[in-house]
């Protein structure tokens, strides 16, 4: 056989050892020590990144799905740090709805993922005052904090508590990294998620809460912009916000 041939029934062989055969010429032992190494490394890497959806499943069904991964999902990044983003679009692309899994798996997996990939995600240098004025400056949300919105309140699903619909109402979160490099996560509302958002494209903390409480058809804006301005405040001392921007 040609090279790329072998390599070829090898990989499709660690794939899937039940339906394909592995090069011929290869013991079988051989082959075992590769089928095991691949898959204990891929298996050990998502129970550690997904713990909360780990505990969801029996042993059994849990291997059965990692198997399902390996087999159907193909995978463009080599590294290993990379292989919890590539379960996470196996789950919400290619996961076969018939599968019995439930409804919330991609938003909790996401949820999980995300817990991940701020722990890994490299410094940024971003410029801002600490101390600085987050009305009359546009505040600056850290490129660690992610405002996330939710059909299922992912951060409370566990063992005892697993809806089988979403609620009536989203859950929004900002998840975030300190500087003391811990991962935490902020239960909000529509109103300050979309605070945050404004923030992006305002030139001042007030200048965002004008908007919003353009948006919201607020009867009494000053009394919107007070709460505001506490807010922004509150969101700074949790390292949710950096500052002011700097002129």
């Amino acid at each position: 056989m040609h090279f790329q041939q072998i390599q070829r029934s090898l990989t499709a062989h660690l794939r899937d050892p039940d339906k394909r055969d592995g090069p011929k010429g290869i013991e079988s032992r051989r082959l075992g020590i590769y089928r095991d190494l691949i898959y204990n490394n891929i298996e050990s890497f998502l129970s550690s990144g997904f713990p909360v959806l780990r505990s969801l499943y029996s042993d059994e069904r849990w291997h059965v799905l990692v198997r399902d991964f390996v087999r159907e999902h193909t995978c463009h990044s080599p590294y290993f740090l990379e292989i919890s983003e590539e379960f996470l679009a196996y789950l919400q692309h290619e996961r076969d709805e018939r599968a019995g899994d439930p409804a919330f798996l991609p938003e909790l997996a996401h949820y999980e993922w995300v817990e991940l990939a701020l722990d890994v995600a490299p410094d940024e240098v971003v410029e801002a005052d600490p101390e600085g004025d987050l009305m009359a400056a546009r505040p600056v949300l850290s490129p660690h904090a992610w405002p996330l919105v939710y059909r299922f309140p992912v951060h409370l699903i566990g063992e005892a508590f697993q809806p089988e619909e979403a609620p009536a109402e989203p859950t929004f979160l900002v998840v975030y990294r300190t500087p003391a490099l811990a991962i935490e996560f902020m239960e909000i509302n529509a109103v300050t998620y979309r605070l945050l958002a404004l923030l992006e494209d305002t030139r001042s903390g007030r200048e965002a809460l004008a908007a919003l409480a353009n948006e919201l058809q607020h009867n009494d804006p000053s009394q919107l912009e007070q709460f505001g301005a506490d807010l922004l405040r509150q969101l700074r001392d949790a390292h949710i916000l950096l500052g002011a921007a700097c002129s």
